[in-house]
C-alpha cells in the first residue's frame, strides 16, 4: 500500500463524518426536506460514503508537505514579469 493510500484512509472516516453531519444538518432544519427524512437521510449516508473518497484521496498528499502553506504564500508573491511594448 501507498503511503498516500494509508493517509487518504485515516482522513477518510473524518471526511465521511463532516460530510455526513453536513448533510443532515440540512435535512433536519429544512422543513421540506423534514417532511421526507426517512428517504433522505439513507440517501444523505450514501452520499456521504462515496463523496468521502475522492475528498480523503485529494488532500492525502497535502499532509506530507511540511510547508504547504509557505510555499503558496511563496508563489503568491512572485513578481508578475510582463512583455516589453
Amino acid at each position: 500500500m501507498s503511503t498516500r493510500f494509508r493517509l487518504a484512509a485515516l482522513i477518510f472516516g473524518m471526511t465521511n463524518a463532516v460530510l455526513f453531519g453536513a448533510g443532515l444538518l440540512l435535512v433536519v432544519t429544512v422543513p421540506d426536506l423534514m417532511e421526507q427524512a426517512i428517504t433522505l437521510i439513507p440517501i444523505v449516508v450514501a452520499l456521504s460514503f462515496l463523496i468521502a473518497a475522492p475528498i480523503a484521496w485529494f488532500l492525502a498528499p497535502r499532509l506530507r508537505l511540511r510547508f504547504w502553506r509557505g510555499r503558496e504564500d511563496e508563489q503568491q508573491r512572485r513578481p508578475i514579469r510582463r512583455a516589453p511594448l
